[in-house]
């Protein structure tokens, strides 16, 4: 697959509604701040040895990242 820009956002992948659940959570608290708390949580799980948590705020990190970019990602219509 051909990418014009390699540095781009990739959409994320959403597993379920509590991803964005979570993400929204997190801005509404965290402010710009959001996705080092996400990053914290991730770091947290992957210390504890577990991966499902490791790999979830992961998710919810990368979703906060997108969310908070300017960028228009996808079609536009």
């Amino acid at each position: 697959m051909f990418i014009d820009d390699p540095f781009a956002l990739p959409v994320p992948y959403l597993s379920d509604r509590a991803t964005l659940t979570d993400a929204d959570a997190l801005i509404a608290t965290y402010g710009d701040d959001a996705g080092y708390e996400a990053a914290s949580r991730a770091d947290h799980g992957r210390d504890q040895g577990n991966a499902v948590s490791f790999a979830r705020w992961r998710q919810v990190e990368r979703l906060i990242a997108f969310l908070a970019s300017d960028e228009a990602v996808g079609t536009v219509h």
